[in-house]
Parts: C-alpha cells; sequence; structure tokens
C-alpha cells in the first residue's frame, strides 16, 4: 500500500513537471496559517528507534519537513536545519524529518548517517502525509507550536535565516 502510495506521488510529480521546488522555483514563501489548529496527532519511531509524537514533544518548537533524497532542494537545506538544529535544540526546537520516500530503512539510514543530519528522521507513509496534508510539493516544511497547533507552512528549500525567523517567533509565544 505504501509503494503504490508513494508511486502515486511520484508519478503526479512527474506529470506536473515539478518533482521538487527550489527557491527560484516559486515555493519559497512562508505561509501563516490562517488559524491555528490543532496540529495531528502523530506518532512514528525515527531510524535510530526513538518513539516520537505530538505528546512526547509538548512544549517544543517543532518543524516537521517533508522530504525525499532524490529531491535536490531537499539535500541542499539539510546542512542548514543541522546547524540550526545544533544552535537552537537546547531552547527547544524539534526538527523532525519525514521522508517519504520508497526505500528500505537500511538505505535511508546510510543516507542520513553519511549526511550526518543529527535531527530524528523517520520514513514515514500514507497515514502521517494524509494527516498533516503538506501538499504535492516536497520539500514542506509545517511548524508547530508549544501548545501543539500548526502555525506556519513553507514550500520549498527554506533558509536557515527563516527557519531561525519562525523559530524565534513561536519561543516568545
Amino acid at each position: 500500500m505504501k509503494k503504490i502510495f508513494l508511486l502515486a506521488i511520484l508519478a503526479a510529480l512527474l506529470l506536473t513537471g515539478l518533482a521538487c521546488f527550489n527557491e527560484k522555483g516559486g515555493g519559497s514563501a512562508v505561509e501563516a496559517s490562517a488559524k491555528a489548529e490543532p496540529a495531528p496527532d502523530f506518532s512514528v519511531i525515527s531510524l535510530d528507534g526513538q518513539q516520537l509524537s505530538l505528546a512526547s514533544l509538548k512544549g517544543k518548537v517543532i518543524l516537521v519537513n517533508f522530504w525525499a533524497t532524490w529531491c535536490p532542494p531537499c539535500r541542499a537545506e539539510i546542512p542548514e536545519f543541522i546547524e540550526a538544529y545544533t544552535e537552537l535544540k537546547d531552547r527547544g526546537l524539534e526538527i523532525l524529518g519525514f521522508s517519504v520516500d520508497d526505500m528500505p530503512e537500511a538505505e535511508l539510514k546510510s543516507f542520513v548517517t553519511k549526511a550526518k543530519m543529527n535531527y530524528p528522521v523517520a520514513l514515514v507513509g500514507q497515514d502521517i502525509v494524509s494527516a498533516f496534508r503538506p501538499g504535492q510539493y516536497i520539500p514542506t516544511s509545517i511548524f508547530i507550536d508549544r501548545n501543539g497547533r500548526l502555525r506556519y507552512k513553507h514550500v520549498g528549500q527554506l533558509a536557515k535565516k527563516d527557519l531561525v525567523r519562525i523559530f524565534e517567533e513561536l519561543e516568545k509565544e
């Protein structure tokens, strides 16, 4: 079922000619949620075996990043996410990399290790994608505030300066 869903996503992206956005591709605007609706109640197991859920991350600002290893803008934002996570984790930032790749977990884990990704990464399926509704393009980053509400959605490569700006805004609330 997961493979069929992921193949459908890939086919839709290829049909539109836009497998992913980059900063110049038109998907770089950060959208504030019109109303801060509750974030989906999720539970995933990261590649390193850590159980992560909305409840377990209560009180943190969460950046949920939908990405794939085959997407150039997704790979390009990883170093800046690593830097931001190193700098802001102790202040309450949690970055969750939700991979939509169609590959075995072992292959994804190898990629994550080589990329030196220091934040939790999980291979997710249809249930998580349906719950968050990131849209049809990746990378897509969704910010959840400390109270568990959806606050911002960014389609396309997210620059560190924008990540930090949004985190600092949500940190003050």
